[in-house]
This record gives C-alpha cells, sequence and structure tokens, in this order.
C-alpha cells in the first residue's frame, strides 16, 4: 500500500470565518477519534482569512476513504454554512475506488505521480514508507 497525500483548497464565506475555525476544529476532533489511517491532518488559514488550505497524508487510498465516512457529516456542515471553491489537489498513486468517491461528491480535483525527489515526504514518518516499501516489493 502507497502513501497517499493531499492538498484540500477552499474559500471562507464572507462574515463566516468564527463559524468556520469551530468547524474545522469539529473535523479535527473527529479525525483523532475515529480515523486509523490518517498520518497528517493540518489546517493552515491565510492571513487574510479568506482561504483555507488542509494538508493531509493516508497510508493509502483506503485511509481517504475511511476518513470521508468519518467526517462525512461535519464536512457537509462546512460547505453548508461556511465554506466555498473546494478543489483538491493529490500526490500519489490512484486508485478506482477513489476516483469513484471524488465523482460522488463531485469536488474539483488534479491528481500528480511521484516523479522523483530528495528523501521521503516529512509527513510520512519513515517506517510507514519502508513497510508500504516491503508491501509492494515481490517475496
Amino acid at each position: 500500500m502507497a502513501p497517499l497525500e493531499l492538498s484540500a483548497h477552499m474559500t471562507v464565506r464572507p462574515g463566516c470565518l468564527e463559524g468556520f475555525k469551530k468547524q474545522a476544529a469539529e473535523l479535527i476532533r473527529i479525525t483523532q477519534e475515529k480515523d486509523t489511517h490518517t498520518l497528517r491532518y493540518d489546517w493552515f488559514l491565510s492571513l487574510d482569512g479568506t482561504e483555507c488550505e488542509v494538508r493531509e497524508a493516508y497510508t493509502g487510498p483506503e485511509g481517504l476513504i475511511e476518513h470521508n465516512r468519518n467526517i462525512l457529516d461535519a464536512r457537509t456542515k462546512l460547505f453548508k454554512d461556511y465554506a466555498d471553491d473546494h478543489f483538491m489537489t493529490f500526490y500519489g498513486e490512484a486508485s478506482e475506488p477513489l476516483l469513484n468517491l471524488l465523482k460522488t461528491h463531485s469536488v474539483g480535483y488534479k491528481w500528480f505521480s511521484f516523479l522523483q525527489g530528495l528523501e521521503p515526504s516529512a509527513a510520512i514518518p519513515p517506517q510507514i514508507l519502508v513497510a508500504a516499501r516491503e508491501a509492494t516489493q515481490p517475496v
């Protein structure tokens, strides 16, 4: 199973910043309590409070599918009441179940496959990368 990283972008509706922050805290709470394959779930707010980026990392595509299931109601409230313009950028290998999930939710996205780099991502602990690499090696 290969790790999956992504960045989710959204805008904060005018006058909704405090509600947005409270709903973000609820999403983080649910993630901490229920997710079992989430490695990173960090929220970043622009200096003017109008945009947000969420940096996420999972042990693999099934981790994002589990996360989606766990936060579905809270995320629905976020976009119903406080946020717009949801767009996701993926870094890793695509899976059919995940692509189907994205189609179901009608979220905009781009997908990038790893080409090369200096070192593994700081978001993914090295032991996870070693385990993932070993799992894909023939015995």
